[in-house]
């Protein structure tokens, strides 16, 4: 691996990410509840996450006290602004990218799903504008989509170039899943490839 890949500064601000994974679906239960029963209450978000009364009543008092959750007169439960402009944006985040893996990469929909629902939190705002933007141009075009479509069907998982690729080349290695050629970048001294640099 690669300094490229590896840099401390990415992975330790994922460790910090106040938005984790289980918070989105707390805070998107919540939202899903109200819209559809006009209500939510512990009890129904357990439900809706299948898990315990008691996990979810932690859970969502955490989410009290950092004043994303709070409780109508009634003693339901409802999103505060925060909350609720994380939920929307956690939502958008998971169409965008199950739109892009499932229309532009062509990747089966339980599987776009998945992956999807992986990253949907984790998404930072620019990333997720450029996504739509991209998406817009890609999606406003049939015949564009359906070019793409043909170039990655007859691509495989297999690189048939000699030299590696703009996408290979700082890594010093072929990226395709099912090619072992370029192993050490050909375009970059064998002492100075990146790989090498790491295995030394």
């Amino acid at each position: 691996m690669t300094v490229l890949t590896n840099d401390s500064t990415y992975w330790r601000a994922f460790e910090e990410n106040q938005l984790t994974h289980s918070v989105a679906h707390y805070l998107m239960a919540v939202d899903h509840l109200r819209n559809e029963l006009g209500y939510a209450r512990v009890t129904d978000v357990a439900g809706l996450l299948d898990i315990s009364r008691g996990a979810a009543s932690l859970a969502l008092s955490h989410l009290k006290e950092r004043e994303l959750i709070k409780e109508d007169p009634n003693r339901f439960l409802l999103l505060t602004e925060e909350g609720e402009r994380l939920a929307r944006t956690v939502e958008h985040n998971y169409v965008l990218l199950t739109c892009f893996f499932e229309n532009v990469l062509g990747i089966p929909p339980e599987t776009a799903r998945a992956d999807a629902c992986k990253m949907e939190h984790l998404l930072s705002m620019e990333t997720s504008n450029a996504l739509v933007r991209f998406l817009r141009v890609l999606l406003s075009n049939r015949k564009w989509v359906q070019e793409l479509a043909q170039k990655l069907d007859r691509m495989g998982d297999v690189c048939d170039l000699d030299t590696p690729c703009p996408l290979c080349e700082p890594v010093g290695q072929c990226l395709m899943p099912k090619t072992e050629r370029f192993q050490e970048c050909p375009l970059v001294p064998a002492a100075e490839s990146p790989a090498k640099k790491l295995k030394g």
